[in-house]
């Protein structure tokens, strides 16, 4: 994945910050939401795994989603870990392309499970749309010529800070991102808004106050993940460049890679009457055997 033309051959990430005095809080802070992210997640996948009853097309996504979710943030975690505890991390060009290709695979595959959970002829996309999109990016990302200056503002190889090393055109590249990037959010969103408005009117006319209740809460849940997910993917990518500094927009892709994958097993997971109930009897039968 090198390109030939490039006289860089490995990037420097600067991280999330360069104040020493905060390095080593936020390591153990972002370690614990990574081990909080892994665990939950995995912990989901084997409970639906082992559990038949939790067999069913929700629990289906949610399964997807638990392994997109642990996969994305292996993906981005540790090398973001590695820039807390180390004087200079190093990370090579074809790393650095490798790991700007996963991050795009399963941020976009993320995009489109979460509206997938409220259509399920989506899913069938999901990673297509997900490789698709990662091709697109990295593709164009490789024919670019890095020279000179390779340190990347950033605390993993993402587009817009590995485009601002760039001594050549990024036109190109430019112009794919803002393509993609209004696809991956407005498809996912537009269908999010009507499938959202059919359940609402139905729920309306439900005659039960705690079933409307019962409803209300699933969706609010469903409601969260997806406004911290895709407003933080918005507001980093499609926003102006003189609105939003790189250093502000580190801020802001927290959200979309490292909070939202940790709180999707804990939404979907403790408000969850199955998933509570399923734990339970894991819990018992590994106790008792």
């Amino acid at each position: 994945m090198t390109a030939k033309n490039s006289s860089v051959t490995e990037f420097i990430l600067a991280g999330l910050t360069d104040h020493p005095g905060l390095r080593l809080p936020l390591f153990f802070l972002f370690l614990g939401f990574y081990m909080a992210t892994v665990v939950g997640n995995l912990g989901l996948i084997s409970l639906i795994g082992l559990n038949s009853h939790l067999h069913t097309p929700m629990y289906f996504f949610l399964f997807n989603l638990s392994a997109i979710d642990s996969c994305y943030s292996s993906t981005i975690s540790p090398k973001m870990l590695m820039s807390f505890i180390s004087k200079k991390n190093v990370i090579s060009h074809s790393g650095c392309m490798t790991q700007l290709f996963f991050f795009c695979f399963f941020v976009i595959s993320e995009s489109f499970i979460l509206s997938a959970m409220v259509c399920f002829l989506l899913l069938l996309g999901v990673y297509l749309m997900g490789f698709v999109g990662a091709m697109a990016h990295t593709i164009s990302m490789v024919r670019l010529n890095f020279c000179a200056e390779n340190l990347v503002n950033h605390y993993m190889c993402d587009i817009l800070p590995l485009l601002e090393r760039s001594c050549t055109s990024t036109y190109v590249n430019e112009l794919v991102v803002f393509i993609f990037v209004s696809f991956d959010i407005g498809v996912p969103i537009v269908t999010i808004f009507i499938s959202y408005t059919l359940i609402l009117s139905s729920i309306l006319q439900m005659h039960s106050t705690e079933g409307r209740s019962k409803a209300f809460s699933t969706c609010s849940s469903h409601m969260i993940v997806v406004c911290l997910f895709f407003g933080s993917g918005a507001f980093m990518y499609l926003k102006p460049p003189s609105i939003l500094s790189l250093d502000q927009g580190k801020v802001s892709s927290l959200f979309y890679t490292i909070v939202v994958p940790m709180l999707n097993p804990l939404i979907y997971s403790l408000r969850n009457k199955d998933v509570k109930v399923a734990l339970r009897k894991t819990l018992v039968r590994r106790i008792f055997s």
